[in-house]
């Protein structure tokens, strides 16, 4: 496991009273194998997007840069989104971390019922030999329904097609890159931060370095995807429980799946803790990781969590400390 420090600056301004346009950054400083060891990320934007709010029942969104499931997804409860321990903790099943490039989509809202449906675009990179340029089509979509007794139960899939176009083309969808010093870069690997203590991930992995990539089959394979259930249910005000289950089209007896409660409080401690796992694999619980947090709020703008991770993989285990932070302005 790499130990590194990871930081993401994220900024949100209203255009026209009812649209907003949101900017992400990100930066790190991660230890290869010893303190000494140590590489650094460049500053990088990492997500662009718009999001028009056309009327009380409808609203677009529009990301050229870095778009995510997540991104277009309808959040059950955005207020607590990010506010985890880890990815798992916080942004619930894996296929809402993948990043696809760019993206547009729309939301519908009808009664007791929301929809959501996207269209993600991404450049893979140039078929050795072939002259042409793979491409992603991707479709995401999502059905959340209100259940009595503060429940929410929310239906969504994501479909990849991959593409080949006819003309080479040199050019990748990513992160737009400023360097901040002496850097070293793998057009390969891209760093991922999230603002905790934690490891690097490639985009093969991106949710946790021990769980296992979404949708990373070749173009010879053809087609990919993953559908997810995910219940949300309200314990007390401040109390939330949750769980979700994924499974890849690739393997459909291979299963993802987590079980959450947390208490985010802003005005007094909170706490958190959620035990994620694996099936389908080598042994019946492949992988099992739990973690747990403190959530300490140091004013009304500002918490810190400090927690513990816990992974079995296999006959592998390990214990991470981590902290995170969250500050607002």
């Amino acid at each position: 496991m790499r130990t590194g420090v990871d930081s993401r600056f994220a900024f949100e301004t209203s255009v026209r009273q009812n649209d907003t346009l949101v900017t992400e950054f990100v930066a790190s400083q991660k230890h290869k194998g010893s303190l000494s060891d140590l590489s650094e990320c460049p500053l990088s934007l990492a997500k662009v997007s718009y999001t028009a709010n056309v009327s009380n029942w409808l609203s677009a969104i529009a990301i050229p840069v870095g778009a995510q499931c997540r991104d277009v997804a309808v959040l059950t409860n955005p207020s607590h989104q990010g506010k985890g321990l880890t990815d798992l903790s916080s942004f619930g099943p894996p296929l809402l971390n993948q990043h696809n490039g760019s993206a547009v989509g729309l939301m519908v809202k009808k009664s007791n019922t929301v929809a959501s449906l996207a269209q993600f675009v991404s450049g893979l990179g140039a078929q050795v030999g072939s002259g042409r340029v793979e491409l992603c089509l991707s479709t995401f979509g999502q059905i959340v329904c209100q259940l009595p007794g503060g429940t929410k139960l929310s239906l969504l899939g994501l479909h990849q097609m991959p593409r080949l176009s006819s003309e080479y083309v040199d050019h990748r969808i990513g992160a737009l890159t400023i360097p901040l010093g002496s850097l070293t870069h793998d057009r390969f690997r891209e760093t991922i931060v999230e603002g905790s203590l934690t490891q690097d991930r490639s985009p093969e992995a991106m949710v946790e370095a021990y769980v296992p990539a979404l949708g990373s089959n070749s173009p010879e394979k053809g087609s990919s995807g993953s559908i997810a259930l995910m219940l949300e249910s309200e314990v007390d005000e401040m109390t939330k429980l949750g769980g979700w289950i994924e499974m890849k089209q690739s393997n459909p007896r291979h299963l993802e799946w987590a079980v959450s409660v947390s208490d985010d409080s802003e005005d007094s401690v909170g706490w958190g803790m959620n035990l994620s796992g694996i099936l389908g694999g080598p042994n019946l619980w492949d992988r099992v990781q739990i973690e747990s947090y403190m959530k300490l709020n140091l004013g009304k703008r500002f918490s810190v969590k400090p927690g513990i991770a816990h992974i079995v993989d296999g006959n592998a285990r390990m214990t991470a400390l981590m902290l995170r932070s969250n500050w607002s302005l």
